[in-house]
């Protein structure tokens, strides 16, 4: 455990150190992470650049799901393993409510969990419509919501790039959404996380 731990730590902050001197990669935090909460992680996806960089810059390991593929390359999936993911096939991952089932189980087993509402990397470089499975999950594990958004992975490597350009990136962390016990049990309660959240994300967004 203890050498899991001190890899984990290695290779968080290689990727930091990389990030920072090659794409002048910053972190912004709106709100000081509260040490006695776990979160769910809900951040844009633009590019495969993305876990690395949240796990790189949040102070601690998030658990996430990432395609199986990316485990071919030994040094790539060495180290995104050491940074939280888990592998998932195609088939695996079928089904929707298999991963809903997948992320509420690493987030009631103590972990922060990462997950990319939009469903897949954008192919355009801009936000598409959040999915509802963040809501889900937070409604049946009462997590709160972190918010993030990251500007210029997109342009960094975008979807079908084997290389990454030195395009200066940032990391804005939001303030975490939490919600009542009415709005949870309510039925009208995933639509109004899910509109807190696609505000919450457009905010950061457009904070360039």
């Amino acid at each position: 455990m203890k050498q899991n731990k001190i890899f984990y730590a290695i290779v968080k902050n290689f990727f930091k150190i990389i990030l920072f001197i090659y794409n002048r990669c910053t972190s912004k935090w709106l709100e000081k992470l509260d040490p006695n909460e776990k979160y769910i992680v809900a951040c844009n996806h633009a590019s495969n650049m993305d876990p690395v960089i949240i796990g790189a810059f949040f102070p601690r390991r998030l658990r996430y799901f990432a395609k199986e593929e990316l485990f071919v390359n030994w040094f790539l999936g060495t180290c995104i393993r050491a940074l939280g993911a888990v592998p998932v096939s195609r088939s695996d991952n079928a089904s929707a409510a298999g991963a809903l089932r997948g992320f509420m189980k690493l987030y009631q087993e103590g972990n922060d969990v990462l997950i990319f509402p939009e469903g897949g990397r954008t192919l355009d470089g801009n936000l598409q419509p959040l999915e509802g499975g963040v809501a889900v999950i937070a409604s049946h594990t009462r997590a709160p919501i972190l918010p993030v958004f990251i500007h210029g992975s997109f342009k960094a490597m975008p979807p079908g790039s084997a290389l990454i350009k030195p395009t200066k990136i940032k990391v804005t962390f939001g303030k975490p959404l939490r919600f009542s016990e009415e709005v949870y049990k309510s039925k009208e309660g995933r639509n109004i996380i899910m509109t807190a959240l696609t505000n919450s994300i457009k905010e950061l967004e457009a904070d360039k």
